[in-house]
């Protein structure tokens, strides 16, 4: 019986988790990995700590409250916390657990030092690393210490770190439970950490050595600076020896002390370069063994290397699988997008199915291979140009990745690889009947789709949807629609650099292109505030509002005064907007129609902060103002050399861009009207696999892809454990930042603004609607949590369409992601909100409610004091 309290670490590998927990379990893999040496020792199993948790029935009660409180309350985790591993320590260790301990050390030397390690079951995952949550104790000599730290080990599951990284990872602190890792102390001359690949641009082919004398523990607690070793295809590349004035050594009678080292020694290297080169060749051994990079602990004694741990690196962003060799670039799909947040896996896979260019995934998002069109210099130039005015860091970082030795190939001939980056427009009229055809045809797809796909269930509904993908796309590729897009954006394209040329003016396309005709997406934040018109006489129904929370509100509104007109105004704004959400390129988020509470906070602003009437005035403010623009910059061209021609030329474009600039939003718009259809069916298809017991629940369907949710449809039966894992990996994809480009190398590529005409201390990024504006900045991550006043100014990570009902109510906009012609900046243009847009980490360097100025005009952003 008592065999299962203790198990040798040779006992154990990393199927062992549950057992031994994340380090126990992989310390026992790393233990038989040909040629690397583990220090001995044991683990003291879950089953013991489970004996111990139920001698002590108070603690259900306490954990009970600790779940119960908000992971905010950092006053309250603190209290109960500090009770619960007072309880713990507290506790008795039982005879015949004792004495497994003991035996176990008598047979490694009962008086040998050793280290005393927690080992969690929810520690050293692929997906959440739990680095530095639970404790260590070094040099702990005789048994009597060493059952005395065991102890320890176990409440430490309950730090008030542990407690509130599990509370924020939504982990019930039951089912985490603490094994003990016992190992024989190594005294090394140095120690340090190996990452397999470079933890601060994810590059896969690069390893890091981080290097001190002495125990580790002077490195992990930032004693010391280490030194820092970069190895790249066997060869040290870069290196950085630090002055290393302190260590961290063993005293004999127990416990560790920091020494000051010899000056002398300060400056010299932890390790030669040959240690460093052998370590990563170690390092790559441990890696082929768990198949994923890692974050090793290493000590250094008597010329050979001891590893004291090995967990993944959880940090690194995953690279796209081709099953080839070759290099790869990859390309964000998200920032192109306006959706930089993960993707479910039928979301992903249906944006595949119907995009026009072969998409890749990798964590959770979608990413275009652009190494073809990089390779051949006649496609090279035209992708540059086309990537830079939309994101100059996109570009930036595509010239860095272009700028290194031979990482892609040089082709004559790009070949097939997507559509032509434009040039397509200049056989187009600029004629307004275009535009009205375009969108007929459009509407008179999506409605035949709408009636045909009413009857269809079953496999037979899936082979309608490949067919329907088909015509998607069909409607997407129509040349015609592509020539009135790139006219659109040349004509925006040609005013600004044109009228910058001549008139020295900046961005002038901003101004001549307010209130647009035939722009949906701007449209939609107009007709909020016309439903907001027809609400704000009718108390009773703002008084309901204030108080929604059920989503099948809109019945309720016919119960009040004023309620059936206020409902039919939604309705009819759901009618034609209701498919649109945050994040709409996923079909699995919930759409405005199945959740309209989103929209409720939005409504409410537009009740309180506008007057009746407001869309039609700012739409005619826009008109107007985009007129005496066109006046004013055509009788300046007519006062130049040659300024008939000028003004003609000029004429001529912003005309072109007035007839087409709009209809940019409108194959969006067509592209999520489909998906509502889409989803509606597929959602009918999920609750008959609910009703016949194959799925839990309906939302199931959004963790398979299009294929796997077809063979489900055609066996009737789910893959549960399957359905679970995507679950678990999705949720941790939230924790990592998309690059903007992406090396099959793993390497994140960010980009950065060339630019020297800034203000010091200023945010620098992309102008996209001209103008300066000063005010308070509110920091939106949910479009449900808007609370503005007039003057706001909107700071938020992306804007996508569903965003634009926020931007009737505020004075300015700030985004991490975007460029010239994403959603977020033809609408910012249309109703005349100065915007910078692509302002890295804009989010976390802006407070909400701190005073900004925003300087539309020349791309930065200032806090004020």
């Amino acid at each position: 019986m008592t065999e299962r309290y203790v198990l040798d670490l040779q006992e154990v590998d990393e199927t062992q988790v549950a057992v031994v927990g994340g380090k126990g379990a992989h310390l026992g893999g790393l233990s038989r990995i040909e040629g690397i040496r583990v220090p001995a020792g044991f683990c003291v199993t879950t089953d013991a700590f489970r004996r111990i948790m139920a001698k002590a029935p108070s603690l259900d009660d306490r954990l009970d409250q600790l779940s119960r409180l908000n992971p905010d309350d950092r006053e309250a985790i603190r209290t109960l916390s500090a009770q619960i591993r007072r309880t713990v320590e507290g506790i008795a260790i039982p005879d015949d657990l004792t004495a497994a301990i003991t035996r176990a050390l008598t047979r490694l030397g009962e008086q040998a030092a050793y280290a005393v390690r927690s080992s969690a079951t929810a520690e050293d995952l692929p997906t959440a690393s739990f680095a530095g949550q639970q404790d260590t104790y070094l040099n702990v000599v005789g048994p009597t210490a060493i059952l005395q730290h065991v102890s320890r080990c176990w409440a430490s599951l309950f730090t008030e770190r542990a407690v509130t990284y599990r509370q924020r990872n939504g982990i019930d602190h039951r089912t985490v439970h603490m094994a003990v890792v016992v190992q024989r102390m190594v005294f090394p001359h140095a120690s340090g950490i190996l990452f397999t690949a470079d933890p601060v641009t994810g590059n896969r082919k690069v390893a890091t050595v981080d290097a001190g004398f002495g125990l580790g523990e002077a490195l992990v607690s930032g004693l010391v600076n280490p030194d820092v070793f970069k190895v790249r295809h066997g060869e040290v590349v870069a290196k950085a020896i630090a002055a290393k004035q302190r260590a961290v050594h063993a005293l004999p009678t127990g416990g560790t002390q920091e020494v000051a080292i010899d000056s002398r020694r300060q400056e010299q290297p932890a390790l030669t370069d040959a240690q460093v080169v052998r370590l990563v060749q170690l390092g790559r051994r441990i890696e082929a063994h768990f198949g994923r990079p890692q974050d090793i602990e290493w000590c250094l004694v008597d010329d050979g290397f001891q590893i004291v741990q090995s967990r993944p690196i959880t940090t690194l962003f995953p690279v796209p699988e081709t099953g080839d060799q070759e290099n790869h670039v990859y390309v964000s799909v998200g920032h192109q997008q306006m959706m930089t947040d993960p993707m479910k896996p039928l979301g992903l896979s249906m944006w595949q199915l119907t995009a026009m260019v072969p998409m890749h995934t990798a964590g959770g998002r979608l990413f275009v291979d652009v190494t073809r069109r990089l390779a051949s210099p006649a496609s090279r130039a035209g992708l540059l140009d086309v990537m830079g005015r939309g994101d100059p860091l996109v570009r930036d970082a595509l010239e860095t990745v272009l700028d290194r030795d031979d990482f892609v190939p040089s082709l004559p001939d790009a070949g097939p690889g997507g559509p032509p980056t434009g040039g397509a427009s200049a056989t187009i009229e600029t004629d307004p009947a275009i535009v009205t055809e375009l969108i007929e045809r459009s509407q008179v797809s999506i409605a035949a789709l709408e009636r045909d796909i009413r009857t269809k269930t079953g496999p037979a509904l899936f082979e309608f949807l490949l067919k329907a993908f088909a015509e998607h796309k069909r409607v997407l590729s129509d040349p015609l629609s592509m020539q009135a897009i790139m006219a659109g954006m040349e004509a925006t394209w040609w005013l600004n650099d044109t009228l910058q040329e001549w008139l020295g003016e900046k961005n002038a396309a901003d101004t001549l292109t307010l209130s647009a005709p035939d722009n949906v997406t701007s449209e939609m934040g107009l007709a909020l505030l016309d439903v907001a018109d027809v609400i704000r006489p009718h108390s009773e129904v703002v008084a309901f509002l204030q108080g929604v929370e059920d989503e099948g509100f809109v019945d309720e509104l016919a119960k009040l005064a004023g309620g059936t007109e206020a409902r039919d105004a939604i309705e009819a704004y759901l009618d034609r907007y209701g498919m649109r959400c945050v994040g709409e390129i996923d079909i699995t988020r919930p759409r405005w129609r199945e959740r309209p509470t989103t929209l409720v906070p939005v409504l409410l602003d537009n009740v309180r902060n506008f007057e009746p009437g407001a869309a039609e005035r700012r739409f005619e403010q826009g008109r107007q103002k985009a007129r005496q623009k066109e006046q004013d910059v055509l009788s300046r061209l007519r006062a130049l050399p040659d300024g008939d021609r000028k003004a003609g030329e000029a004429k001529r474009m912003i005309d072109r861009v007035r007839t087409f600039i709009g209809y940019r939003e409108y194959p969006k718009y067509a592209i999520v009207s489909r998906y509502f259809v889409y989803k509606q069916a597929l959602l009918e298809e999920a609750e008959r696999l609910v009703q016949a017991g194959v799925l839990p629940q309906k939302e199931d369907i959004f963790y398979l892809t299009f294929q796997e949710l077809h063979d489900v449809v055609r066996s009737n039966q789910a893959d549960d454990r399957l359905i679970q894992q995507r679950k678990d990996a999705f949720r941790s994809y939230h924790a990592l930042t998309p690059p903007r480009v992406l090396t099959s190398d793993g390497e994140a590529v960010t980009g950065a603004y060339r630019r020297d005409d800034v203000p010091a201390g200023a945010l620098i990024g992309l102008p996209v609607s001209a103008g300066t504006i000063e005010g308070r900045a509110r920091v939106i991550l949910d479009i449900a949590e808007a609370d503005l006043e007039a003057g706001d100014i909107l700071v938020t990570t992306f804007t996508d369409p569903s965003w634009s009902p926020l931007f009737v109510a505020v004075a300015g906009l700030v985004t991490e992601v975007g460029g010239l012609m994403t959603h977020g900046a033809v609408i910012a243009r249309e109703y005349g909100l100065p915007a910078v847009v692509g302002v890295e980490r804009a989010t976390r360097l802006i407070r909400d409610g701190q005073r900004i100025r925003v300087h539309g005009t020349d791309g930065y952003v200032e806090i004020l004091p």
